[in-house]
């Protein structure tokens, strides 16, 4: 019997599958119930691509990976070449789609940069020195990151500073003057504060808080 050519998907397919059994014959792996697994292949059942889409080229599973990971949040462009690296990605392939993402302003490390700084050193009070090591991770030119980073003046650093060790500051009372001096220049330390600047801030704070300076510089310790 003379078989119709049945699109995918259509109407006419799927009613095709349905129909009379000899015009199935030579179809094999039918499932029971109804519907047929070629109905909406395309293809033989046996084959390893019934069921799935025709494969994709290099770039536009680049694009893809890209847009999914980008969808997320922003990254850089070094994040996004090691993810299509890890998947498979031809070298080519990759650098090709990164730098029309490039191109486009889909990807953008100094617009990067400049979030990720404003974003972390007021959510999470980071200073100069561990906002450019955090951006140095994520593979951010140097020159980029020293424009990033040299937006946040010194005033604006030591002032962040001075509110970290207010918070903290209740919790420290109890402990002895070098303790309290200690954990409060370590928390700063930690979090990229210059040596100096900590132990100024945290001086100040403990100053105003009715302790004796030059008990203070007796215990100054080194972060």
């Amino acid at each position: 019997m003379t078989r119709r050519t049945e699109w995918p998907g259509s109407e006419d397919d799927t009613s095709s599958a349905a129909g009379d059994a000899e015009n199935r014959n030579g179809r094999r792996g039918r499932k029971k119930g109804g519907g047929s697994a070629l109905a909406f292949s395309g293809g033989d059942p046996d084959s390893p691509r019934a069921g799935t889409e025709p494969p994709r080229t290099p770039e536009e599973q680049a694009r893809a990976i890209c847009l999914r990971l980008l969808t997320g949040s922003p990254r850089t462009r070094k994040q996004l070449g090691d993810a299509l690296h890890q998947r498979g990605i031809p070298e080519e392939a990759a650098e090709e789609v990164l730098s029309r993402f490039e191109d486009v302003g889909l990807i953008d490390d100094a617009a990067f940069a400049d979030a990720w700084v404003e974003s972390r050193h007021h959510g999470r009070g980071l200073a100069r020195r561990a906002l450019a090591r955090e951006l140095r991770t994520k593979g951010v030119d140097s020159a980029v990151i020293d424009e990033a980073v040299g937006r946040l003046d010194s005033e604006q650093e030591e002032s962040t500073a001075r509110a970290l060790v207010d918070r903290k500051l209740r919790t420290t009372r109890g402990l002895d003057r070098e303790k309290r001096l200690r954990r409060l220049a370590g928390m700063l330390a930690r979090k990229g504060y210059p040596e100096g600047l900590a132990l100024r801030v945290v001086r100040r704070a403990l100053e105003e808080e009715g302790e004796d300076p030059e008990l203070l510089d007796q215990h100054l310790p080194d972060v």
